[in-house]
């Protein structure tokens, strides 16, 4: 593959682009222990936007790994993950906030700390999200990519520490040109009392053509629906 775009994220730090449909993103935890929050919106038509119900549901799943798609809301695919070294990305615990960020870490005011300051998922999102026109409104449950959340019999969900491990990585194959926006704060229930969010690495290349036999698209035959909707879309827009 060739690659087009390569950068470092740094420990709470935001990023939105446009990645064109026919091309690869890859995250890369560089020293362990990181999470990287997503929401994804169609680049053209934004009220079209990442569903996490559908996703989970149309491909009878609790978590993210290979070889799983990403659904819209439009009956479509936005992405799908094609190679993945960590096995089990949460989807269901939502992001930080102010009022949680200062009852763990303490305050970690700008004032004080300048670009140090304490961030939170949330209004990183929101910063982001103000560049292309949309705000609050437009939030929807993300992607924590790289953090394992797991529930009991009780439907309790705990997180599990340690489980992404520096050198890890995951990759989604975009089928929709597809505005991708990402911060790196910890996750919500990550019990580390010390503020330490971690960086990632991004990169961004050209995918190899979708295969007949394309994993994501046989895992279940939901993808395949979407992927034909998705198709169809592209073909009727370019």
């Amino acid at each position: 593959m060739s690659l087009i775009h390569k950068e470092t994220l740094t420990g709470a730090g935001m990023w939105s682009k446009v990645i064109k449909r026919g091309r690869t993103l890859r995250l890369t935890d560089l020293e362990g222990g990181a999470n990287v929050g997503m929401l994804l919106y169609n680049a053209y038509e934004k009220h079209e936007r990442y569903n996490m119900p559908d996703t989970l549901k149309g491909q009878y799943i609790f978590h993210l790994k290979a070889p799983y798609c990403l659904h819209s809301d439009m009956g479509r695919l936005f992405a799908s993950i094609t190679e993945d070294t960590v096995g089990w990305h949460d989807t269901v615990s939502g992001a930080t906030d102010a009022k949680a960020v200062s009852e763990k870490y303490g305050q970690g005011d700008y004032q004080e700390l300048r670009n140090e300051f304490y961030r939170n998922s949330q209004e990183c999102f929101l910063i982001e999200l103000a560049k292309w026109g949309l705000g609050k409104r437009d939030l929807v449950p993300n992607i924590n990519w790289f953090s394992k959340v797991v529930a009991d019999e009780e439907g309790k969900l705990s997180f599990v520490e340690g489980h992404s491990k520096a050198g890890d990585s995951v990759e989604l194959r975009f089928e929709l040109d597809t505005l991708v926006v990402l911060n790196t704060c910890q996750h919500p229930f990550d019990p580390n009392t010390e503020y330490a969010p971690k960086p990632v690495e991004i990169s961004i290349s050209e995918a190899e053509p979708v295969a007949d036999d394309d994993a994501s698209l046989q895992v279940r035959s939901e993808n395949q629906r979407a992927y034909h909707n998705t198709t169809i879309y592209n073909n009727l827009r370019f």
